[in-house]
């Protein structure tokens, strides 16, 4: 069994990070507000796990105005999208041999 867990992305080991990653990989883009409201966390907690999966190249961040007012929405990397598709194949592995 220990061995799928050394196969799980440490990455995702927060549920923030797992949630967001969620959302984003069912969803084209998605704005800050409709994550901060999806996952009900506050604006510096958002931002700074975001800045951590920037950071690594698994989202990328998009900013503009929308009239005077700043919107910022977020879309998953081919790179971020790969890393959790692996992240949960090594969870359902590890479903599968504790239910054999």
């Amino acid at each position: 069994m220990s061995s799928y867990l050394t196969d799980f992305n440490k990455v995702f080991e927060s549920r923030v990070r797992l949630g967001m990653m969620s959302l984003l990989v069912v969803q084209e883009h998605v704005d800050f507000g409709q994550i901060k409201e999806n996952l009900q966390l506050s604006d510096g907690n958002l931002a700074s796990h975001m800045a951590a999966l920037e950071k690594i190249g698994y989202v990328e961040v998009r900013k503009q105005f929308i009239g005077k007012k700043p919107n910022t929405t977020y879309a998953i990397t081919i790179e971020g999208k790969k890393a959790f598709s692996e992240h949960l194949n090594s969870l359902e592995k590890l479903i599968k041999q504790i239910h054999s």
